[in-house]
């Protein structure tokens, strides 16, 4: 571990980087000497210069150096993202996700670190900056040793986290079919009820239901000997009733015989009886009438 925090080839790739920073950095530096060495060549032919003058030749200055400084900055942003996309790029080969916090960028503690480790790299007996520049290329995966197990290791959890996916999504469809099937349920329950408005009502009909499903229940268990008992009390009921028709029947029976006894009864059969000789005998004197014609 060094001053960075870094192993030795994490460390060493960063000293390249830096290396490779500040070549552009001179480059850049030397080309923006050149820009004023340019202006001092061509224009700064006479002693004396009016106010305009100077300004014309600073404008014009400043238009060379802002675009000069503006492409270092874009060339130092673009060169950046494609040495993050290197470390990208191995990374997911690994199924790694990487994790960047971008306030550190601006954290003067780490800066100025970062500083003392480029001072100490670079100035120190002159030997590191004069050293020829190595250029590692990024090392190829290996189909054997840790590798392998590594690759065997992801394409096992690669499976098993289809096997979960699939399980999941059954399950998911169970309980769609569950939530289906409740919402109906509740509706059905909405629809009988017709919502009351008072919410104490729900809960004294929700009170109410429950009572008489677990009074269900409850009776389900007896309802053999119930019924049972239920047939013997309708047997019984049967035989009464019986009885009471066989009752009435013989109370008519004896009504009838005591009107026959009364005297209103004796008289109307009388006078039926004498009416009934009476038409006889006029049928029959008729049917002498009938001959005699």
């Amino acid at each position: 571990m060094a001053e960075l925090g870094l192993n030795e080839h994490h460390q060493n790739a960063v000293i390249n980087y830096m290396r490779f920073a500040r070549s552009k950095r001179a480059l850049r530096l030397k080309t923006v000497d050149s820009c004023f060495q340019d202006l001092k060549d061509s224009r700064l032919t006479e002693d004396t210069f009016t106010v305009d003058e100077v300004t014309e030749m600073l404008d014009g200055l400043k238009v060379v150096v802002h675009s000069e400084v503006e492409s270092e900055l874009i060339n130092t942003a673009y060169t950046n993202v494609l040495l993050l996309r290197q470390l990208f790029c191995q990374a997911e080969k690994w199924y790694l996700k990487l994790q960047t916090d971008i306030s550190d960028l601006e954290n003067r503690e780490l800066l100025e670190q970062v500083a003392e480790f480029e001072k100490t790299e670079f100035t120190s007996s002159g030997k590191k900056a004069n050293s020829e520049i190595i250029k590692p290329k990024l090392a190829p995966l290996n189909e054997g040793g840790t590798s392998e197990l590594l690759s065997k290791e992801i394409t096992r959890l690669q499976d098993e986290n289809d096997k979960l996916k699939a399980r999941l999504r059954t399950v998911e469809t169970q309980a769609t079919s569950a939530l289906e099937e409740k919402l109906k349920l509740e509706q059905f329950l909405k629809d009988l009820n017709k919502v009351p408005e008072d919410q104490k009502e729900v809960a004294v009909l929700e009170e109410t239901l429950a009572a008489l499903k677990a009074d269900f229940e409850k009776n389900l268990s007896v309802s053999t000997e119930r019924q049972k008992s239920l047939q013997d009390n309708l047997i019984s009921t049967k035989h009464d009733l019986l009885k009471v028709q066989e009752h009435l029947s013989l109370t008519e029976k004896e009504l009838e015989k005591k009107f026959q006894e009364t005297a209103a009864y004796r008289n109307m059969k009388e006078i039926l009886t004498k009416r009934n000789e009476q038409v006889k005998e006029l049928r029959k004197r008729l049917s002498q009438y009938e001959t005699e014609d």
